[in-house]
């Protein structure tokens, strides 16, 4: 019996393997556009599964003085995917009142450290989730031309997308490691 449903744990993992290994665009974005937001979501997928279930004290743990709380880094990443919907769809940075609601988020330091915190990690999220849901509706009025245009410096909106991609990887490792360190 035991074999049997080993046997069938790895088929069910092999098949949720394949059906994730391949990067197509969803209905209704263009080819390259529609990559980009399925790396994009598959990246969020999978920090906030790494994220979901933490308690109170593991969203606001400090691994030192100059650490970033995993709460603050999750906000980092919904200020840093707004300011690039500025960025390319608006050909702007933040506005004063933007950075005033933002800018701790997005430079996090001392002024992150001190104001993101106590607040459950689902609050966190669920910023997120409304930041994607935006960023995907921009995204999907644009096409593959205006991709490959310059934003409104020297990057393209293309390379700007793939920066905000890898910079979720970039903080998933690091939300990752300090995952690890919570005290149990």
């Amino acid at each position: 019996m035991k074999k049997i449903f080993y046997s069938v744990t790895v088929l069910l993992f092999l098949g949720n393997a394949q059906a994730q290994s391949v990067i197509k665009p969803p209905k209704g974005y263009s080819e390259n556009i529609g990559n980009m937001v399925t790396m994009l979501d598959d990246l969020k997928g999978r920090v906030t599964r790494s994220v979901a279930n933490l308690d109170q004290e593991g969203t606001d743990f400090l691994l030192d003085e100059k650490a970033n709380r995993i709460g603050a880094m999750i906000m980092h990443l919904a200020a840093t995917e707004v300011y690039y919907q500025k960025y390319t769809f608006e050909g702007r940075g933040f506005t004063a009142d933007e950075n005033e609601k933002w800018g701790a988020a997005l430079n996090l330091g001392d002024e992150g450290r001190a104001s993101l915190r106590d607040q459950p990690i689902s609050y966190y999220l669920e910023i997120w989730d409304e930041v994607r849901a935006e960023t995907k509706a921009l995204l999907k009025e644009k096409d593959d031309k205006w991709f490959s245009k310059k934003a409104s410096g020297a990057m393209s909106n293309h390379w700007a997308w793939y920066h905000v991609m890898e910079h979720q990887a970039n903080h998933m490792g690091q939300i990752r490691l300090i995952m690890g360190r919570i005290p149990n």
